[in-house]
């Protein structure tokens, strides 16, 4: 696993995002950086907002990522863990801090929203930090020869945050927050996973059995939700899709080996 420890300076890189919240909110220009960019995202179309929000959705990223049982389990499993860590996480930080949302501070009409009102528990965003937690974790269990193609995933992640306050649900340092602490947590969960030996990742291992199983509630999430939007729906539905297909590779994987083992 030589090739795949985090560089000790990268543990440093979500300070960036966070140092730069910190100098929107104390130097007052939390409202002005909002309005800036609600306006500016207009000129782009909801649906693309919204579409970009569903990769933040952590329903909607493990059924995009779920191929990767087949094709990396590490990989995979890395994202699993950073998403966990992104779920404890973000209950704690949106808790202890309770600050509001755009909605809840400022007057109705003066920007654009879609959706219901979102009031309160604005940082950090969580569609923000699973996004950039989701890439983290990718990059950094891949091999450092195969990572550079994967600077396209924060690239994804940072588009997800300015979709959140593209439809108001977010004001910019909600997203700055998401960035740094996913960041943080994507790189913990590929930490863990470098620790687990090889031979966990089998096909025929309990672990990426018990992954499968779990798909069988994102399908079901998928089918009974409405994530985010209804704009989303045509997502989820091929999100469905990219379940339904993965699964059956992988039970077929299963009777695959059992016969290669029989005889």
């Amino acid at each position: 696993m030589r090739n795949k420890v985090i560089p000790t300076l990268a543990w440093f890189i979500p300070l960036a995002p966070l140092v730069l919240a910190s100098a929107i909110y104390f130097g007052e220009l939390q409202s002005s950086s909002f309005l800036y960019l609600n306006e500016l995202a207009q000129t782009l179309p909801d649906t693309l907002w919204v579409w970009l929000t569903f990769l933040g959705n952590g329903w909607g990223v493990f059924a995009i990522t779920f191929p990767l049982l087949l094709l990396a389990p590490r990989v995979l499993t890395a994202g699993i863990f950073a998403g966990v860590i992104v779920a404890i996480t973000s209950t704690a930080l949106k808790s202890y801090f309770d600050l509001p949302r755009p909605a809840g501070v400022l007057a109705d009409g003066s920007f654009y929203r879609l959706g219901e009102p979102l009031l309160h528990k604005a940082f950090p965003s969580g569609h923000t930090l699973t996004a950039f937690a989701i890439a983290a974790a990718l990059y950094f269990s891949c091999d450092k020869d195969k990572r550079k193609p994967l600077l396209l995933l924060f690239v994804v992640a940072a588009l997800v945050g300015l979709s959140r306050s593209a439809i108001g649900a977010h004001w910019l340092t909600d997203v700055l927050g998401g960035a740094g602490f996913g960041i943080w947590c994507g790189m913990l969960g590929a930490l863990f996973a470098s620790f687990i030996p090889e031979r966990y990742f089998s096909l025929q291992g309990a672990w990426l059995r018990l992954v499968a199983i779990g798909s069988i509630t994102a399908i079901y999430a998928h089918l009974t939700q409405i994530m985010d939007h209804e704009l989303n729906l045509p997502l989820q539905y091929g999100s469905i899709a990219i379940l339904l297909i993965t699964l059956a590779f992988f039970i077929k994987a299963q009777f695959n080996t059992s016969l290669t083992k029989s005889e």
